[in-house]
Parts: structure tokens; sequence; C-alpha cells
């Protein structure tokens, strides 16, 4: 296990690497749209090839599941799982809140997490029973028990904005019973931070498997819970997440319950 993570770790800083070397350096021409909403440039693409170099290099059997290159290799028990640059507008904006996200899933559990953010040189790792670490110091969950205390994360669904009202519902009821909602771009930092105990919760709608799988491995090994918004494990393919402490994520559910009592798909 210390193996894998010590290449995750190596692919995180080779990318990040690439990162800052361009950030605040790309020209508008070379900005593209996968979407109205959802942007792509060479950065993305550099930093996800390095990410696979470095990987392929040390385990050429495995396969990897990228955001720009999707599935690639065999190794259906070994599946590394990357998002090359999380919070894409937020890094093409020059807005200091991005990331690199890396985990590794083995015969379908999550087994390795790395997030690396590049600006404040901080790194966030976790393996499966080892407990999760920020700069290699030890980390934990909050400890707020009431949701009247609680200071939350979230994200705005700008992929799936058929749900916006639903999502706008929920939004108000949740701001109104808690200390304060931040949208900050990125899910891989946000579900970090939650892992760091800055954020006492996290809730969003329409992400995909490399968004989540690393930030939700630094959340349980920091001793906090990640379900879908109905108590179970589907969240890295349904697209409803919900983390947080033992304490604030069930009370969460209970809230996101009232407007999502059912399981919507999201296409």
């Amino acid at each position: 296990m210390d193996a894998y993570l010590r290449v995750a770790r190596e692919a995180a800083r080779e990318a990040s690497a690439i990162l800052m070397r361009h950030y605040g350096k790309v020209d508008r021409k070379d900005i593209r749209k996968k979407s109205a909403t959802d942007f792509l440039s060479f950065v993305d693409e550099r930093s996800e090839q390095r990410i696979r170099e470095v990987i392929l290099d040390h385990f050429p059997g495995h396969a990897i599941l990228g955001e720009e290159g999707g599935r690639q290799g065999g190794a259906p028990k070994a599946l590394w799982i990357v998002d090359p640059l999380d919070g894409t507008k937020n890094y093409l904006s020059t807005i200091p809140f991005f990331a690199v996200s890396i985990a590794l899933q083995l015969e379908g559990r999550m087994a390795v997490a790395v997030i690396s953010d590049p600006v404040h040189k901080d790194y966030y790792s976790a393996r499966r029973g080892g407990g999760a670490f920020k700069n290699d110091k030890a980390i934990h969950v909050s400890s707020t028990r009431h949701l009247e205390e609680a200071f939350l994360a979230t994200g705005f669904p700008f992929k799936t904005r058929g749900l916006l009202e639903k999502y706008m519902s929920l939004f108000q009821e949740m701001f109104s019973r808690c200390v304060g909602v931040r949208r900050l771009g990125a899910a891989a930092l946000d579900l970090a931070l939650v892992a760091d105990g800055i954020f006492d919760g996290f809730w969003e709608i329409g992400l995909k498997p490399w968004d989540v799988a690393a930030g939700a491995l630094l959340v349980q090994e920091a001793g906090g819970r990640v379900t879908d918004f109905w108590g179970d494990d589907k969240y890295l393919n349904n697209s409803y997440i919900a983390a947080g402490n033992d304490h604030i994520q069930p009370v969460m559910l209970d809230v996101i319950q009232k407007t999502f009592p059912t399981y919507q798909p999201i296409v």
C-alpha cells in the first residue's frame, strides 16, 4: 500500500508543477468549452498525461480513469481515478482554489488517496485503515455536534441546471439552519477541508467519480461519513454526495431527503 501512496504523491507533485508553471499565463485562445459551463485547456491535458505516465511507469498493467482521457488499460482489480485539475474555472480565472486529485481503487474498494493544493503547497493523503494526513500530520473531522453550529460547503449544479430549482430549495433549508455555507468551486478540496475539520459537512449533486474518489477516502479515514443522499455508498456513480462528521452528516441527510426523497437520475 505504501508503494501505491508514494506513486500517487509523485504523480500529484509532477502534475502540480505543471499547473503552477502555467498559472496565470493561459491565453484565452487556448481555452476550450466542453459545454456551455465546462472549460478545458492544454494544462488539464498535460497534467493528466503526466499523471498517467508516472502511474504506468510503476504499474504498467493498471487501468486509469481520468476526467480528460476517459478509461484506459485493463486490470479490473486496480483502477486509478484521476482529476488532473479540479476547479478548472478557478484556475483559469486565477482564483487560488484548485487541486490535483488521485485515488486508487483495488478490487472495488478505495485504497489510496492524494489531493494536492499546489498554490498553498499542501498535500492531503490517506490509505485505507491508515488514517488521513495533511503534509504528513494526522488530520481529523470536526467535533461539531449540531447543525445550528455547523459550517458547510456545497457546489452549485452548473452542469445539471434542470435540478436547480430543487437544489435551491435544499440550499435555502440548509442555509437557514447552519452557521454558514461556502461554494468554493473544487469538490476535492471541499472534501479535504471536511477531513481537516475546517468544514463540518459538504453536499453536492452532479459530480463524477474523479471529483470525489480521493476526497471521500480522506473524510472516511479522518473519522467522518460519506454517503449518497439516501445513506448508501453509491456516491461514486450516482452523482449525489453528502459528507461530514458522525454528528452532522446524518442530520444533513434528514434535511436533504425532504427535498430529494428518492433518487433522480442525472444525465
